[in-house]
């Protein structure tokens, strides 16, 4: 039983450590989040775990960066900022897609396929969003497409960000597991 608490406490602080990787300096949409349901789904046995870590972990991240580094910019306290839905939504199906993904083992082949599903997820998830009942796009196939467009040059940083994050996240622990036997998890086979 402790040594399961000791794993369940490393993957948490991890995922933690990840999502305050926000708050330092970083381009545009370079991002921990994807990177953080994917790596949940494949290592908590219990998958409720990975969906309810990876939603506190934009949470209260977003709680910091609203509240705290953009404070000024709002006269009350931010809970939710409008819009989140469609972000959450996504992150919430890409680690529903990792829990499939990484369902009998973890190998790098996976973890860049995954990496490389969940930036494609949010962008057009994302950009759906923004674009819905938007009043700069108009409502057809054509704003939909000029909505896509505008948001091409900040794909490069969600396609850096997940696979950095990725490789920090599952070759980090990885690592970690094969110095600290404790850390190791017995329902992952490596491939």
């Amino acid at each position: 039983m402790t040594k399961i608490t000791l794993q369940t406490g490393a993957l948490a602080l991890f995922i933690l450590l990840a999502a305050f990787s926000r708050i330092i300096p970083h381009p545009p949409n370079f991002s921990p989040l994807a990177a953080i349901g994917l790596f949940g789904a494949a290592h908590f046995a219990k998958r409720w775990q990975a969906f309810l870590l990876s939603l506190a972990a934009v949470w209260v991240s977003d709680l910091f960066i609203n509240n705290v580094i953009y404070g000024q910019y709002s006269p009350t306290f931010t809970w939710f900022y409008d819009g989140f839905y469609w972000q959450y939504g996504s992150y919430l199906l890409i680690t529903g897609c990792g829990v499939r993904l990484f369902s009998k083992s973890i190998s790098l082949p996976k973890v860049l396929g995954g990496a490389l599903g969940a930036g494609a997820l949010f962008f057009l998830i994302s950009n759906f969003g923004c674009w819905l009942g938007s009043t700069i796009y108009p409502q057809n196939m054509a704003g939909l497409m000029s909505c896509y467009a505008a948001g091409l040059p900040f794909y490069s940083g969600t396609f850096l960000g997940d696979m950095c994050y990725s490789a920090l996240l599952f070759g980090g622990y990885y690592l970690l597991q094969k110095n600290f036997s404790f850390l190791k998890l017995s329902h992952i086979k490596y491939a």
